[in-house]
This record gives C-alpha cells, structure tokens and sequence, in this order.
C-alpha cells in the first residue's frame, strides 16, 4: 500500500508539474500574440486591437501565400477578349466591400485597406486619364481626389470678437465609393485546355455629387491599380465569411475565385466606347452585358467543338 500510495503522490505531482508548464507556455503564446500585433498595422484610427485575448482560443498569425500564376505563351493562345465590369458594392453578394473590418484586417473598408497600403507604399496607383497605367500618382493626388482640397473658414473669437481664418481638412467619407471595374482578360489556351481568367487591373469608383443640390451627378474612377502588383498585398487580409468567423479567405482568393457579382460594361471593340456610349438605356445596357456573358462562358464549349 505504501508503494501504491507513493506512485500516486508522485504521478499527482507530475501532472500538477505538468499543468503549470503548460499554462505558463499558454500564457507566453497568448502574449506573443498580442505583441506581434502592431496598432500601426490599422488600417484607419478608429480601430483599437484589444489588450487581452478576445476569445476563447489563442489566435495565431495566418500565414498566406499567393500561387503564381501560371505562365502562358502566346503561341497557345487560340482566342483572347479584353472586358471591363462593375462591381456594384451596395449589391448583398459584394458586400464584404463594406464591411467595417475586425481584429485580422484592422478595421476599414476594402476601400480603406487599399488606400492604406497606397500610402504605406505598398502599392503604386496610376492614373485614371486612361487605363493602361501610363502615369503614376503620388499619394498626395490620391488623398486630393479622395477628399479634396483643405478648406478656409473665418471663426470668430468669442472674447474680441475678432475673424481668425483657420484652415479645415476634410475626412475621408468611404460610402462615396460604390463600385469597382475591373479590367481583365478571357483566354482560351490550348495547353490548358480551357479558358483562363487574369484581372488586369481594378479601379474604385466614387460618386460625383453637386454640392448645391446634393444631387448625384455622375461616377468616376479615381485611379487604377495593377492587380499583379495588388496580389500580395490583397493576401494579407481576410475576407468576412458570414457562415464561419474560422474559415476565411482572403482578398486575392476571393477575387480569383470570382465570388463578387457584376455586370459588363465594355468588351474590346473597334471604337473602344462601352454599351452607354452607344447611345444605350441602362436596360439595354445591361442586356448586351448579359449577352457578352453568355458569350463567354459558351466560348469555351465552341473552342472545343470547333
């Protein structure tokens, strides 16, 4: 008895040895964690990380990695068509456009997290004269189109009396953004097999609005951005899955696997004008978006049997 009693007090111990090792590496990964997030990392002021594990798990950095591309040669290459869409965030399937961020992206807007990394460098914008990303913009432009200019406004002293001219700057609004367009390319590749879909470029889209009536005027894109230069910055953040707060994914998986909604605006004509510029209803429009579309997708199907 005195041996059986003995094993156990020594077994006891050993779990008791055990439990607290764990529990001391539990709370040195828990404060790993925390301190490997930096507050600089957000992507808008509004955000604060929380000073202790919100949670019932310990959260650990996810490690993202973009594929390459596949390399395409151009003697595979048997048909090719460049279009252009929309994304219209106020749509319910876009919007994880909107969503106003948590603890992996750092709060914000995808419009936030791309003018984020534009002033962090992390991303280069081109101009919106043309879509062939001929001219660069510094951040300085960007924050011009996307606010504007500083204000001057005349404030009176309360005690003299007296008109002091201060200047004002604005804040940035990110609903004025609605959409996005998205230049890309249909390929048909004969080593594949199928059709390959590359995005060239994406470009935000904000509203123009009269500042006497407060009426809308018009949409115009700000500026276009490289989707192969976006690509990896777009892994680092996560996409707001509505059915499983675990299992995400990210910014670039979500636009390579094309979970966003849209519509055809233009595909690669003799004149280069979109379905408006045809002198087009918005209903007719999106007709001969719906038929470039069908086209598409039938296109692949034809490659073969022809």
């Amino acid at each position: 008895m005195n041996v059986l009693k003995t094993y156990r007090l020594a077994a006891t111990a050993a779990l008791v040895f055990v439990g607290t090792m764990a529990n001391a590496q539990d709370n040195s990964s828990v404060q790993d964690v925390h301190s490997k997030f930096n507050p600089a990392s957000a992507v808008n002021t509004t955000w604060q990380p929380s000073l202790v594990r919100d949670g019932a798990y310990d959260r650990v950095e996810h490690i993202n990695k973009i594929l390459p591309w596949q390399h395409l040669r151009e003697n595979d290459i048997l048909w090719k068509k460049r279009v252009w869409r929309e994304i219209d965030i106020r749509e319910k399937q876009n919007m994880a456009f909107i969503f106003p961020g948590d603890d992996m992206t750092g709060g914000g807007y995808f419009i936030e997290i791309i003018l984020d990394a534009i002033q962090k460098g992390k991303v280069k914008a081109y101009s919106n004269l043309d879509d062939h990303f001929s001219n660069a913009l510094t951040v300085k432009q960007i924050k011009e189109m996307m606010i504007g200019e500083p204000d001057t406004t005349w404030i009176e002293n309360p005690l003299t009396g007296e008109l002091t001219m201060e200047i004002v700057h604005n804040d940035f609004n990110p609903d004025i953004v609605t959409k996005y367009r998205l230049k890309e390319d249909w390929i048909f590749d004969r080593n594949l097999g199928r059709m390959v879909v590359r995005i060239i470029g994406v470009a935000p889209i904000k509203d123009i609005i009269d500042e006497n009536t407060g009426e809308y005027r018009t949409s115009q894109a700000v500026f276009w951005l490289y989707y192969p230069e976006l690509r990896p910055m777009l892994a680092q953040y996560e996409v707001f899955n509505p059915e499983n707060d675990v299992h995400r994914m990210t910014w670039n998986d979500y636009f390579e696997n094309r979970f966003f909604s849209s519509k055809i605006i233009k595909t690669s004509n003799p004149f280069d004008i979109n379905y408006k510029q045809r002198n087009m209803s918005n209903l007719e429009a999106l007709y001969e978006g719906k038929k470039a579309t069908e086209m598409l997708f039938n296109k692949e199907h034809d490659m073969w049997v022809y």
